[in-house]
C-alpha cells in the first residue's frame, strides 16, 4: 500500500524538475516548437486554477489543497488497499495537488509549459501536476464505475 505514496513522490519529483528546467532555461512567453501547429513548450505562469480562473486567490488555493490532500490520504488509507485502480488514481491526485501546491507556496504562481493546439484551438497551457490530477480523476471514475457495476450484479 505504501507504493501509492512512492508514486505520488515520483510525480512530485518529475513535476518539480520539469518546472525548474522551464524556469531556468526559458523566458516567460518563450515557446519552443515540438510539433509545428500542434505541440509547443511554452513558458507560462498562472496565479489561478485551470483555464486561469480565480486569478490571485492564493489563500483559497492553500485551503482547498490542504483539504484535498488530507481527504486523499484518508481515502488512500481506508480504501486503496482493496482497489489498486483507486489507489493509483489517488496517488496521481496526491502528487499533482502537492506539485502545484509547492509552486504556489514558493513562487506564488504555477509554472505551466505544455501547449497544444487541437483543431486550431489553443488548449490552456498545463504541466505534469495538472496531467497527474486529470489522470488521477479518470482512474478514480473508472474505479467507481467498476465498483458500482460489481454491486449491481
Amino acid at each position: 500500500m505504501y507504493w501509492y505514496y512512492l508514486v505520488a513522490i515520483i510525480i512530485i519529483g518529475i513535476d518539480q524538475l520539469t518546472k525548474w528546467i522551464v524556469v531556468k532555461t526559458m523566458e516567460i512567453g518563450e515557446s519552443i516548437t515540438v510539433i509545428d501547429g500542434f505541440f509547443y513548450l511554452t513558458s507560462h505562469r498562472n496565479q489561478g486554477a485551470a483555464w486561469g480562473i480565480l486569478q490571485g486567490q492564493m489563500g483559497f488555493f492553500y485551503i482547498i489543497t490542504i483539504i484535498v490532500v488530507l481527504g486523499v490520504i484518508f481515502y488512500m488509507q481506508k480504501y486503496a488497499k482493496y482497489d489498486k485502480i483507486l489507489g493509483l488514481g489517488l496517488s496521481f491526485i496526491l502528487g499533482g495537488a502537492i506539485g502545484n501546491f509547492i509552486d504556489r507556496l514558493l513562487r506564488q504562481e504555477v509554472v505551466d509549459f505544455f501547449n497544444f493546439y487541437i483543431f486550431n484551438y489553443n488548449f490552456p497551457i498545463f504541466n505534469i501536476a495538472d496531467s497527474a490530477l486529470t489522470i488521477g480523476v479518470v482512474l478514480v471514475i473508472i474505479s467507481t464505475i467498476r465498483e458500482e457495476t460489481k454491486k449491481g450484479k
